[in-house]
């Protein structure tokens, strides 16, 4: 095995122990949303703390379910994503292209005066 597959294998073994121990840990255990986002949280605790808060802003659109909310939220890291893979792919391509235009020789066309034998002017 190469070293490039044991660091990947090695990735990818930490990211499943990210995605299942907390679940096998039953950390969101006794909550009425186990795995609420930050928002939710905070907006928890401000209301728990100072329950006469008024928000400065509301939003501008507020979907009907959580999983609205998370399919929305999804698009938005597959489209953002999408962004920045098209970025890099161009910058790697104009890399590649550059480097291979400086590895291939210059050819001049025939007939031009750099290929004409000197004899004949």
């Amino acid at each position: 095995m190469t070293r490039n597959a044991k660091i990947n294998t090695l990735l990818l073994l930490l990211v499943a122990a990210l995605a299942v121990l907390p679940l096998a840990l039953g950390l969101g255990d006794g909550k009425e949303e186990p795995f609420a986002g930050a928002d939710a949280q905070a907006e928890a605790a401000i209301t728990e703390l100072r329950p006469d808060y008024e928000p400065w802003f509301s939003p501008l659109y507020e979907p009907p379910s959580g999983e609205v909310e998370s399919a929305l939220f999804a698009l938005q890291a597959a489209l953002g994503a999408g962004v920045l893979a098209y970025y890099f792919g161009v910058r790697k391509g104009r890399r590649q292209g550059a480097a291979a235009a400086a590895a291939t020789p210059a050819t001049v066309p025939a007939g031009t005066p750099a290929e004409t034998p000197a004899a004949e002017s």
